[in-house]
């Protein structure tokens, strides 16, 4: 063996000593933490920080005054109205509760036949039960579009767009023809 052997092995090697001074690392990397703020507490020349008196660390004050604030305690109506206007649900929330309200809007005879199934751009969609319904929905429009603007607005129910009913397809089957007119009956 030559002389630099050993001095290799010995450097290679840790006591137990130096194992036992070597501080543990965690995982959550608290102790990371904590040496960087000694480290920098410790640095000559920083500036010393001092702590403010227990009296001057409050930023806010313990009293609301004469007036209302934030702070206080609010109605539900008005924290919700608040909401609502933030996030631009008004129309949303009026033309559901239309939805909702239908059969006192309209009168119980319509709902009974009608029933409205969506509302964009100032456009109602209203299906009917039958096509008599249809029709009696199409001569009542002007008065159902004044009454919903009532509730909504002026101007938010442009047009009322009357669907009759959902009526079966004579297209498929043993007895069907290409480009046949189909049995000639309303369903309704």
């Amino acid at each position: 063996m030559t002389p630099e052997e050993p001095a290799e092995k010995a450097t290679d090697e840790a006591t137990p000593a130096q194992e036992s001074a070597a501080p543990e690392h965690h995982a959550d990397g608290l102790d990371l933490a904590r040496s960087a703020s000694r480290a920098a507490a410790a640095t000559p020349g920083a500036p010393v920080r001092k702590k403010a008196p227990p009296y001057r660390r409050r930023t806010f004050t313990t009293s609301s005054g004469a007036r209302p604030d934030d702070r206080d305690p609010q109605l539900l109506d008005q924290a919700m109205g608040r909401l609502i206007a933030n996030h631009g649900w008004e129309l949303d929330l009026k033309v559901q509760g239309v939805f909702g309200r239908w059969a006192e809007l309209v009168g119980s005879e319509i709902a009974d036949h009608c029933t409205p199934e969506s509302f964009a751009d100032g456009r109602l969609v209203v299906r009917t039960d039958s096509t008599a319904w249809a029709t009696q929905l199409k001569l009542l429009t002007p008065t159902v579009v004044r009454r919903l603007n009532e509730e909504l607005g002026h101007g938010t129910v442009v047009v009322i767009e009357v669907l009759g009913p959902h009526l079966p397809h004579w297209t498929k089957g043993r007895l069907s023809s290409r480009d046949g007119r189909g049995p000639r009956d309303t369903y309704g």
